[in-house]
């Protein structure tokens, strides 16, 4: 198979191909290395590309193929890490000068779970400094790329993962999500993406943004992303935030539906202002669970926005990860990174405190929200993908890039498991995306949900 043919198949597809015998993952992968040369220098979605390692692999899954012994469902499946996870033998550089080219000695735990699994994992994947921004510029890496329009961001932090989905560049994109690092760039690149419940897949070394920081999938499909969310669930001694070991199916009843479910759908969160384009397409999104059999009941205000307790937490990591930098190696880093550390390097303990307090409330005030809903929709990101190169902050008006992505935080700061899936285009092209959010330790709803409503949706590819 040629590489376009081949770069748009699933994790099922591919797998199935494999048993038997029309298709090698050795044959994929070479497909996919091929597309990866082609589309690279339009997206700069890679800032590593193991070929060799994504040979050998892609070999050894063979050979279990062949004999009839594959490892999982993804054995042999393309898959990316994200650069801010350890990968044994390459450096993991995060976007920034600060960090050595020396190689990684270990694996992330997700990381590690992939291999286990028997995924061929191509390279790593492109992120802003530390992750700290929603959109895809990096001072050390340069800037990635929409496949849908090359003059947009795919978002941020997991730019690349995103773009690299969006574009046929693997199937299972390995990225975290600060406060909304895997769903804004999912909804602006056209893909799905899902953040679980905090703990379920385990991280290590651990985030300096602490309890906001999540690992989990993008991928093209729902059923893509919830086989890889199983295979990188499984514990991790390095991580003392992880949660036990599920027991059976994690993702039971996947096909079942949401007929007779009371969710709820909220345009703005009482606080937020979106595009009338993108509001349009997500109240139609929100209809279409009518359709499905829910009950949808639209909402108002259901927390006061806690964009200052977040942004405190926020920038109490940046100054963290900068503690102890000499100046002159500080020089070379995003100027926008440093204005967000040096906020949060006047931030003292009793402030920090009452952040955390404030996350711990709105996880309280979202735990009551949901004895009465299954789930919460919202729009994912109030507008388009961004011009390449802006970011809409103003120093001067203190606007942040928070401010422009209203409705993904808070869920970082409750824990919650919370998808955005795509569910429209723009009157430009551009991805316009649905967030569902699920309480707390209920992944297996919020991806019935996503299941159900994909198979709503027509088959939407970016142009590239």
């Amino acid at each position: 198979m040629a590489g376009e043919d081949v770069a748009y198949l699933s994790a099922a597809e591919l797998t199935g191909l494999y048993g038997s015998g029309r298709l090698s993952p050795l044959e994929a992968t070479t497909a996919l290395l091929a597309r990866l040369d082609d589309l690279q220098p339009k997206l700069n979605a890679f800032c590593v590309v193991d070929r060799d390692g994504a040979v050998a692999a892609a070999r050894e899954s063979e050979r279990r193929w062949r004999d009839g012994t594959p490892l999982s469902p993804v054995d042999g499946v393309p898959a990316t890490v994200k650069d801010l996870m350890l990968m044994r033998g390459f450096p993991t550089r995060r976007g920034s000068y600060l960090t050595g080219d020396a190689p990684d000695t270990e694996d992330s735990p997700a990381v590690a779970r992939l291999k286990e699994a028997g995924a061929v994992i191509l390279g790593k994947t492109a992120t802003p400094e530390f992750g700290w921004i929603a959109v895809g510029d990096s001072p050390l890496t340069g800037i990635t790329r929409n496949p849908w329009n090359l003059d947009r961001t795919p978002g941020g932090s997991s730019a690349g993962a995103a773009a690299a989905g969006a574009a046929g560049i693997g199937v299972l994109h390995l990225g975290s999500d600060g406060a909304g690092s895997i769903r804004i760039p999912s909804c602006f690149s056209g893909v799905f993406g899902i953040k679980p419940t905090f703990g379920l897949v385990p991280a290590y070394p651990p985030s300096p943004m602490g309890l906001l920081s999540h690992h989990g999938p993008i991928a093209r499909s729902v059923a893509d992303a919830a086989a890889m969310l199983y295979a990188i669930s499984h514990p991790d001694p390095r991580d003392p935030y992880g949660l036990p070991e599920h027991q059976g199916d994690l993702l039971g009843g996947f096909d079942g539906g949401v007929r007779g479910w009371r969710i709820a759908y909220s345009p703005n969160l009482g606080y937020a202002k979106v595009d009338p384009e993108i509001a349009e397409c997500v109240a139609a999104a929100a209809r279409q669970f009518e359709v499905l059999g829910a009950r949808v009941e639209e909402v108002g205000k259901i927390f006061d926005s806690p964009r200052g307790a977040l942004l405190t937490l926020w920038s109490a990591g940046a100054a963290r990860i900068v503690a102890g930098v000499p100046a002159e190696k500080l020089r070379r880093c995003d100027p926008g990174f440093l204005a967000v550390a040096e906020a949060g390097a006047g931030i003292g303990a009793v402030e920090y405190l009452g952040a955390d307090m404030e996350r711990n409330a709105l996880g309280r005030t979202m735990g009551a929200f949901h004895e009465t809903y299954d789930l919460l929709l919202t729009p994912m990101m109030p507008v388009p993908a961004l011009p390449v190169g802006e970011d809409l902050s103003d120093p001067a008006s203190e606007t942040h890039w928070v401010d422009w992505s209203p409705f993904s935080y808070p869920f970082n700061m409750t824990r919650q498991p919370a998808a955005s899936i795509p569910c429209g285009l723009t009157k430009d092209g551009l991805p316009i995306g649905l967030q569902i959010v699920g309480a707390l330790h209920q992944d297996a709803k919020v991806a019935r949900a996503a299941r159900a409503f994909e198979a709503t949706q027509p088959v939407r590819r970016p142009p590239i």
